[in-house]
């Protein structure tokens, strides 16, 4: 729906059906109701909140797209979390509980009132003016001023790039049509699914620690937001290939050491350790994954990225702290697979998610990665009898402004000597009244 229909429809489409299904089990008289009502929650569930995710982080840019991705969980989820089991405990009743925990949901009916529909997908299908009004609403909130040129060229860009995709309607099979592309989407599934066992297996586990379940759920869940905090500092800084597999081999390895001390106090201490840890990784994961994957199929691919977490998390009562740090650990080291995505430009179109990354070595660190200077071209133009030095760096030096060709000649004098001539001509495209008597005449490079 999100890719076919629009990130608001589905948003919207996705609460509504959680909430039917959550108050109606209340109402449930047997096990087949009840299992139909909680298969409605299913359907609605997680998409309900990665549809936002993925709408976020379709407008900001690379420079904010951890701050919006992380806090809002730091300062919401975190919260939330803290409060259900005391709300469990104070309302002591499960269909007052399903029924409670559904309400909020009513949120999604306003909701298109005040969120607007992703430009990014407004733009992949090929709706154009429909994206740059929304662009321009945001223009007038944020007392922006945007020259309508840059509109237009925005608007013919966007016109060519739609033109070359010829409309195609694309599903979640084109993922694993291109190699590059594949290997990604299936690393993303295998990391995730170990992430998604971890943290469940977490979660669903505190009732073994020896201590009141109530607060051990309480202050495992408060660990979110110094994990969001921490993420909200640092995941700009040292990458997310290096930090994801650092974090989930943390939580392997306190989870390990968790099944090695008795319980109560120092095992309820590591395990909220390792609880810390993969709280990291799972924000690592949904971000990294929205970032990775072309805009085209965005939501399917997180979407089965997800559902593939859940069919992992299937096994996660039966898994002890043991395993979970062996699959903690293994799915940190398949991180580092995974091409980087820190300062970098989201994939619009299939052929940019195959290409994205490519290039990168395994060992690409960027905390610690020294910024390559840019070239230096200096140009020395002689015109009578003065000379001009000119400097060009970077994108300008590749700019059309400039178009430079040489040729070398040789020369023999009398002395035998041979000597190397370099000519360049200049021409510029600078679109002056006057360009015909201006343009610069050929010069000697010395």
């Amino acid at each position: 729906m999100a890719d076919k229909w629009g990130r608001i429809p589905a948003l919207v489409g996705a609460n509504v059906v959680g909430l039917a299904g959550g108050v109606l089990t209340a109402f449930s008289a047997s096990f087949w109701t009840f299992t139909l009502c909680r298969f409605m929650v299913g359907l609605a569930f997680d998409n309900c909140f990665t549809m936002m995710y993925i709408l976020v982080l379709e407008y900001v840019g690379p420079r904010w797209r951890t701050f919006v991705a992380n806090m809002s969980i730091a300062l919401f989820f975190t919260l939330a979390s803290c409060l259900l089991p005391w709300l469990a405990l104070w309302l002591n009743d499960w269909r007052w509980f399903v029924i409670v925990t559904s309400l909020p949901l009513l949120a999604a009916f306003i909701a298109p009132c005040f969120v607007p529909e992703s430009a990014r997908w407004l733009v992949s299908q090929g709706k154009t003016e429909k994206a740059i009004r929304i662009i321009k609403k945001f223009e007038k909130v944020n007392k922006k001023h945007v020259d309508p040129a840059v509109y237009k060229e925005f608007s013919e860009s966007c016109e060519r790039t739609v033109a070359c995709e010829n409309q195609k309607n694309y599903s979640v099979l084109d993922l694993f049509k291109t190699p590059r592309l594949r290997n990604t989407t299936i690393l993303l599934i295998i990391i995730w699914m170990a992430i998604s066992l971890t943290f469940d297996g977490h979660v669903r586990n505190v009732g073994s620690l020896g201590l009141d379940v109530f607060l051990t759920f309480t202050i495992a869940a408060a660990t979110e937001l110094p994990a969001d905090v921490f993420l909200t500092f640092t995941l700009d800084k040292w990458g997310r290939r290096w930090l994801a597999f650092a974090t989930m081999a943390l939580s392997g390895l306190f989870s390990l050491l968790a099944t090695t001390v008795e319980q109560g106090i120092p095992s309820a201490t590591l395990a909220i350790l390792g609880r810390f840890a993969v709280n990291i990784s799972y924000n690592i994961g949904l971000q990294y994954a929205a970032e990775l994957l072309p805009t085209v199929v965005r939501a399917q691919g997180v979407a089965l990225i997800h559902i593939m977490g859940y069919v992992a998390s299937i096994v996660s009562p039966f898994v002890v702290y043991l395993v979970l740090g062996g699959v903690g650990i293994f799915g940190g080291v398949l991180s580092l697979y995974l091409p980087e995505t820190m300062d970098k430009e989201l994939p619009q179109t299939l052929k940019d998610g195959e290409e994205f990354g490519r290039g990168q070595t395994l060992w690409d660190i960027p905390c610690i990665s020294r910024k390559k200077s840019e070239p230096k071209v200096e140009v020395y133009l002689k015109r009578g009898s003065s000379i001009v030095r000119a400097s060009v760096r970077g994108e300008h030096f590749r700019s059309s402004l400039i178009n430079r060709s040489v040729r070398r000649k040789v020369v023999s004098n009398s002395g035998n000597e041979e000597g190397v001539t370099r000519k360049a001509s200049l021409t510029s495209n600078h679109g002056d009244n006057n360009s015909s008597s201006m343009r610069p005449p050929s010069a000697e490079t010395v």
